[in-house]
């Protein structure tokens, strides 16, 4: 499945799908699923059908089936590139920028 051309509804029911796939090769009822996740059955029939639910309720599914590490997958942790270590000069990032552009109140450039 192509993300990127997907609306985001279709992309919830994807993920249901691939939840209610790994729920079915662990050979477990949404009702086991539930239990153990401490949630309602509901809640885990709507995550299936739709891909709705919270992120906690998410990550205590994923627990349930034993599939947190696919969350690295998803969403690798990023380290600094060499470059951006070297301009730095070591030191973490504590906030985001300012984008650099020209300033709505004189029209020169933004620093």
């Amino acid at each position: 499945m192509s993300f990127y051309a997907a609306t985001d509804h279709a992309i919830l029911e994807e993920l249901g799908r691939r939840l209610r796939r790994h729920r079915l090769d662990r050979n477990l009822s949404q009702r086991d699923v539930a239990e153990r996740a401490g949630v309602d059955r509901t809640t885990v029939v709507a995550l299936e059908l739709h891909g709705r639910a919270s992120l906690m309720t998410l990550v205590q599914v994923l627990r349930v089936l034993g599939a947190l590490d696919e969350l690295e997958t998803f969403l690798p942790a990023l380290g600094p590139s060499p470059l951006e270590l070297a301009r730095r000069a070591g030191r973490v990032r504590q906030r985001a920028s300012r984008p650099r552009g020209p300033r709505e109140d004189d029209g020169t450039e933004g620093a």
